[in-house]
């Protein structure tokens, strides 16, 4: 069968199902809506049919588009339309997740599974409301108990929302603590365009060297010699004397003579 003959019909299963539909999911369903016998659509050929589709609603004539996102694939409104279907749903849906609970949401994210005594003893502080609150967004979920500890306590993990909301399969997609961490440590140095005059460069220097107005006289020009190094040229200053000079001594007479009276 070809590519193009399946393709309507993959689009119209992830449009109609409520819930992400993987690549497996889709050659099975496609197979049996045909009743193929001998030649079964492929997992090949439905990559390839989901290549296409995910392609053309990619273009700017579609509000929406098809992600690969909780597990599967799904159809999903563009970044740019959220404010728009938010009034949809109320100021509920507007709303912002404190820093409380973003912080318990990472950890239950990177931690899963874990128990609220866990979660408490990184924070440091009591967690019930915040976990509360991502139970009632359905952002994180009882996923069952920790028979290896006493009383045998509740252990939380994200959902399936939570990895719609974030546009990830799995939490192996998150990204890494490290890598996070390297971000905010590295920071890039800011250039402004006049770090680069001769001005800028002489000034500098002459901070550096303490070097004062009028005393050694104007930089005349800045260059970098073969060893790396800086040579720094100077003109001569209004009130240097020359060489070979004495500034202090007096002008004397040509010859022994006395002056006349």
């Amino acid at each position: 069968m070809e590519i193009s003959q399946i393709i309507p019909h993959i689009e119209v299963l992830i449009f109609a199902s409520e819930k992400p539909l993987s690549s497996l999911d889709i050659v099975e369903l496609i197979n049996n809506t045909f009743g193929f016998l001998e030649e079964r659509v492929t997992l090949d050929q439905v990559e390839s049919a989901l290549e296409g589709i995910r392609e053309k609603y990619d273009s700017e004539f579609y509000p929406f588009e098809v992600k690969q996102s909780g597990g599967g694939w799904q159809f999903l409104t563009k970044a740019a339309y959220h404010a728009t279907i938010a009034q949809l749903n109320g100021d509920k849906f507007l709303k912002r997740l404190s820093n409380a609970a973003l912080e318990t949401l990472a950890i239950i994210a990177y931690k899963q599974p874990i128990t609220k005594g866990e979660i408490e003893a990184i924070r440091g502080v009591n967690s019930d409301y915040s976990i509360q609150k991502l139970l009632e967004k359905e952002l994180v979920l009882i996923s069952g108990r920790n028979e290896n500890m006493p009383g045998k306590p509740l252990v939380y993990s994200t959902s399936k929302n939570f990895m719609d909301y974030f546009g990830i399969n799995s939490p192996s997609d998150l990204p890494k603590i490290k890598e996070v961490l390297a971000d905010q440590i590295v920071e890039g140095t800011i250039i402004n365009p006049e770090d680069f005059t001769d001005q800028h460069v002489a000034d500098t220097v002459a901070e550096e060297q303490e070097i004062l107005p009028g005393e050694e006289g104007d930089i005349s020009a800045i260059a970098v010699n073969e060893d790396g190094e800086l040579i720094i040229e100077h003109t001569e200053g209004e009130n240097e004397p020359e060489a070979g000079t004495d500034e202090d001594s007096t002008e004397k007479p040509e010859n022994n003579e006395d002056t006349p009276e």
